[in-house]
């Protein structure tokens, strides 16, 4: 059975600001690559792809993970693509983590799905309706508080 999971940011969380959500969104694809799943980050638009990739490139070198963004590297890629609205994985990926603001379409590719619930009120609908999206999609459905303090 395939699987959706939220994350809820936390107002005191360190994911309440925007650096603080991308390294934990680097954190948690490196935690399923670790575990060798196939992991695609699907970005709000090409900006926020890049700015993660070089979040990646960043890591200590005892903690990198090989990435690359839709369209480069080899041929079936590494364990972790990055893309964006707009652009599909490049190869079968079993885990899509997704920071796209809007709703998906795509998720029944995946047989895991993590999504975030954000602070921000308009994004919270808008999670709140992909997560009816999934549950009519016939996701088993959890939520887990990221509540790590500042």
């Amino acid at each position: 059975m395939s699987r959706a999971t939220f994350y809820i940011v936390q107002e005191t969380s360190k994911q309440a600001s925007y650096l603080g959500f991308l390294n934990y969104v680097v954190y948690l694809a490196g935690h399923f690559a670790k575990q060798q799943a196939r992991v695609y980050l699907n970005c709000h638009d090409i900006k926020e792809a890049e700015q993660l990739a070089e979040l990646f490139w960043q890591a200590d070198e005892k903690e990198f993970i090989a990435h690359n963004l839709v369209g480069e590297g080899p041929k079936y890629g590494t364990k972790i693509e990055i893309g964006h609205q707009g652009v599909k994985p490049s190869w079968n990926r079993q885990i899509v983590i997704n920071m796209a603001k809007v709703n998906t379409t795509f998720a029944n590719r995946f047989t895991e799905v993590v999504d975030f619930v954000p602070l921000d009120k308009k994004a919270k609908q808008i999670a709140r309706e992909r997560y009816k999206l999934y549950r009519q999609m016939g996701y088993q459905l959890q939520t887990i508080e990221i509540d790590h303090p500042v």
